[in-house]
């Protein structure tokens, strides 16, 4: 594409950092190019003339900053608290630029207008395409019909630089969908699992002694956490070792040609006894007699593979105990420099169109290695050899290599002096010839048993001289003959115990990484940092990895739910997920549904699971001494939209003396709370939503209830809604009370809280039932309870037993002695009948003249108990005369109240018979 008549276009050029801009501006022009301020005061503008493939063209170099843009959640869902975590798996995210980069964006969009091409010099891998993209996306905004190119380059160097921009290509939009899906994918994951932690954890136990107990973050990574595991599975496999003792027995021969060692073939005995044995029987005759004496085999010790970032990691790690991360950081500086090529590739294999000598031409000058580099070119000398292929190639990058001389420059710390000889011995190892020795195997005999001794005779050292990282030990043993007998100079029974392998060191863990399939070669270093900066491992002086308290806590929680979410399978199939996006085989949205709903399954079940990671924290951690009632509003799993304040959402909570509660997230703004049955033992969110209740989703809860704290009848397990529509959970709360503190343990004469405790706002009470300020919910005056007149108490002809006939069903209820803690001892009246929701006391049908109650059905819908078994009813009865004593739901005598409705002192007005039927919000 030219511009029209022949003259120069304006190319707007685009790097990925300030120091690349500005190398690959001096390289194409040569020094002589001009520099102005662009609206961010770090990425400046370099303005130059070049000829592309013979066009002329105006050149302005710009850059940014890695991404410009950040994926996140729409408004509505970044706050911790405003929504349940499972909803993060669907939210709506988008890609904005935040605010620290909107000078980049502003100076993009001023110099887009006034460009005819767009050339992207972004970094030449997965992620440098999705930076490349953004950029697209930002200047097409401003001018959508930019000629776009994409400069390929693995080396800020003359020859790469104008050849790549000779050689312009399409950006690829494969690359960067694999990039998105991985992002998308992290940010989902990572935020549900996070919050999900954060909130149960954190609140719960005093996890470290610095005091930001209270702001510390919980996070879970889809990459870091598997790479934990990989520190937590040998760290357990080191813990669960067993030393055992094992005997050995020893001979060695001392000539006068030198010394032999010989090990015994059987290797080792764990039985004492056994190796005892033999070992006299080796005493008793120790005449050794050679049995074999093969011909000196020639063996050969192979240089590596070309240097790929995962070897790079690894070997800076074994030879200088150079971090991840800090290898990286030095790489990217010299490649930023020009000396070597770019440090983030997976290829270990030359291009056959790569100049091999010229970069060995480039050392000849070097004080320590310039002579062997000489000896390499020197066809007689015979030293070269074409290097190695390692069967990897990411179609990107070439292996890491020198590109540029230099014997240590003013401004290079001892790390960059390092790693710079790291790369310039490995290139010239992987071109030379294998290190090539003589090796020898004796075998003797002594008693019926077999004895080898093994020597090796380096004759010719080759890539070894250069690389002198690594060394082939031996040592030349004695000439022996067969047949010849000998007496050992030294024969010992010696006894050893078993070890347990070391702890993972750095290269352990990237090279477990890398088989797995954990991360890639320029995050896998990342992924190890973050463990270390959130406290889930340590790192010692030799580099190898301990897990912290935390860290191992957390493996063993998600280990003890059964799910393997540490393990590196799940994460390892995302990656080759993303692979196959890069290479067009399955699409993004593909790629994204599959995982996301994979994930989310494991979300929800690991939240119903809970306990199980509650218990591993309590392994190792106190539990926190300051919690108080504020902070058991910070945490819990989401129920319903607050219906009072309509700006947060209800959770379930457990407070401090272990009552379960739903409470307002906004707390103590909002005081919204409903006290669960006394009697719940356990309450877990599920992902069922009552089809009932509004406004929607209010998710139902599992309750296991103690067994001794119900009547009879009732079911231990329960999938409930308190939404408002639940017979059984308002039955058992009439029966059993709530387990908020005031009514744990009322004292006589107090007015007993109703279904839903009232919330308490700045303005005052606030009814939940009717929406109004000025009254709780227990007093609401356009609420009734739906009750109806039983039969009179009879007698069973044939034993004797009290009984009253239902008066929905006409079935007789045998009188039963209640069990629970409020009401122990006392008797009541229910239905057999399944699905009936008859209940009475049996003190308050005789104090009513004989009337007795049903279960109250919601307001007065007919609905009945659901669940199996349910049934239940409020106590109470008709209107009684005003000198009788009121026995409140739970039991207790009530004197001195009065209804609020109609102002008898005989009832509630929640039981008023002189008021209308509604539906209302019972707990």
């Amino acid at each position: 594409m030219s511009r029209r008549g022949g003259g120069p276009v304006t190319v707007l050029n685009v790097a990925e950092k300030p120091s690349v801009a500005k190398s690959v501006a001096g390289i194409l022009s040569r020094g002589t190019f001009r520099t102005r301020e662009g609206r961010s005061r770090y990425n400046k503008i370099f303005e130059f003339d070049y000829a592309i493939n013979g066009q002329p063209c105006r050149m302005l170099m710009t850059s940014v900053i890695g991404h410009l843009m950040e994926l996140e959640f729409a408004n509505r869902y970044r706050k911790w608290h405003s929504c349940d975590p499972a909803d993060l798996y669907q939210a709506p995210v988008m890609k904005h630029v935040p605010e620290d980069k909107k000078d980049i964006k502003k100076t993009l969009e001023e110099e887009a207008r006034k460009s005819d091409w767009l050339v992207l010099w972004l970094d030449c891998d997965r992620e440098g395409e999705n930076i490349a993209f953004e950029v697209v996306d930002v200047c097409r905004a401003v001018k959508h019909n930019l000629f776009i190119r994409r400069a390929h380059f693995s080396a800020l160097i003359d020859r790469d630089i104008h050849e790549a921009v000779q050689n312009l290509r399409d950006p690829n939009q494969l690359f960067a969908e694999a990039v998105d899906a991985r992002q998308e994918i992290d940010l989902r994951i990572g935020a549900s699992f996070t919050r999900f932690q954060t909130m149960l954890l954190r609140d719960r136990f005093a996890i470290d002694s610095t005091g930001e107990e209270r702001s510390r973050v919980i996070s879970y990574g889809p990459c870091q956490f598997p790479t934990l595991g990989f520190i937590v599975e040998r760290y357990w496999e080191i813990q669960a070792h067993e030393p055992e003792e094992f005997w050995t027995i020893n001979c060695s021969h001392q000539s006068e040609e030198g010394l032999a060692t010989f090990n015994w073939m059987r290797g080792h005995l764990f039985d004492y006894a056994s190796a005892v044995i033999l070992y006299e029987m080796c005493v008793e005759e120790p005449t050794a007699t050679v049995m074999n004496v093969p011909h000196p085999r020639e063996r050969f010790k192979y240089p590596p593979y070309p240097l790929n970032t995962i070897e790079l990691e690894k070997r800076a790690s074994r030879y200088f105990r150079l971090s991840s991360e800090h290898t990286m950081k030095v790489a990217e500086e010299l490649y930023q420099a020009g000396f070597i090529s770019y440090p983030r590739t997976e290829t270990d294999s030359f291009s056959s169109r790569t100049d091999l000598c010229a970069m060995v031409e480039e050392q000849r000058r070097h004080p320590a290695w310039g002579s062997y580099a000489q000896r390499l070119l020197e066809p007689e000398g015979g030293l070269w050899r074409n290097p190695g292929n390692g069967g990897h190639d990411d179609k990107a990058h070439p292996p890491i290599h020198p590109t540029k001389f230099s014997s240590g420059e003013s401004n290079w710390s001892r790390d960059h002096l390092n790693v710079y000889e790291l790369v310039v011995r490995h290139y010239l190892a992987c071109v030379s010839q294998p290190a090539k020795a003589a090796e020898t195997t004796v075998e003797i005999d002594i008693a019926g048993e077999r004895f080898s001794a093994s020597g090796r005779a380096i004759l010719a050292k080759n890539y070894l001289e250069v690389y002198r990282f690594e060394s082939w030990g031996g040592s030349v043993i004695p000439v022996y003959e067969k047949g010849q007998q000998f007496i050992p100079t030294t024969l010992t029974l010696d006894s050893a115990v078993t070890r347990p392998p070391p702890l993972l060191c750095e290269a352990d863990l990237l090279s477990c990484m890398d088989k797995a399939g954990i991360g890639t070669d320029a995050t896998m270093h990342d992924h190890i940092k973050k463990l270390l900066d959130r406290g889930y491992a340590t790192k010692d002086a030799n580099t190898r990895f301990s897990p912290t308290n935390l860290g191992e806590a957390l493996v063993m929680g998600y280990d003890d739910m059964g799910y393997e979410l540490w393990k590196p399978n799940l994460r390892a199939l995302m990656e080759r997920d993303m692979n196959e996006v890069s290479v067009g085989r399955k699409t993004k949205a593909e790629v994204l549904e599959t995982c996301l709903q994979q994930m989310k399954a494991c979300f929800l079940d690991a939240r119903v699971k809970k306990s199980k990671l509650l218990e591993a924290m309590t392994i190792f951690f106190e539990r926190s001494n300051n919690t108080d009632e504020s902070e058991s509003q910070t945490a819990g799993e989401v129920i319903r939209r607050c219906n009072l304040c309509n700006e947060s959402d209800m959770a379930l909570r457990k407070n401090r003396d272990g009552n379960f509660m739903v409470g307002c997230m906004n707390y103590p703004q909002c005081r919204n709370a409903v006290w669960l049955p006394g009697p719940t033992l356990e309450a877990s969110v599920t992902t069922d939503v009552c089809q009932t209740c509004g406004p929607g989703p209010v998710y139902k809860i599992l309750f296991k209830f103690r067994q001794i704290g119900i009547p009879p009848g009732f079911d231990v397990n329960h999938l409930g809604c308190i939404g408002g529509c639940d017979d059984i959970l308002k039955q058992l709360i009439d029966i059993c009370g709530t387990g908020s503190r005031s009514q744990a343990r009322r004292a006589p004469g107090t007015v007993p809280s109703n279904n839903i405790q009232g919330s308490n706002t700045r303005q005052g009470n606030f009814c939940i039932h009717c929406q109004q300020r000025g009254h709780a919910s227990a007093n609401c005056p356009s609420r009734a309870t739906a009750f109806r007149n039983s039969r009179l108490t009879a007698t069973n002809p044939r034993n004797d037993e009290s009984t009253v006939s239902c008066n929905t069903c006409g079935t007789q209820c045998v009188l039963r002695t209640a069990n629970t803690e409020a009401n122990r001892g006392r008797q009541f009246f229910s239905c057999p009948t399944q699905g009936c929701s008859f209940f009475a006391w049996e003190d308050s049908i005789n104090n009513s003249s004989g009337n007795a109650t049903t279960g109250s059905n919601s307001g007065g819908s007919g609905r009945r108990g659901r669940g199996r078994g349910g049934r239940g009813g409020q106590s109470g009865g008709g209107r009684r005369n005003s000198g009788t004593s009121f026995v409140s739901a739970t039991g207790e005598p009530v004197s001195g109240i009065r209804c609020f409705s109609c102002g008898d002192p005989s009832h509630f007005a929640n039981v008023c018979p002189n008021r209308n039927n509604s539906n209302g919000n019972y707990y």
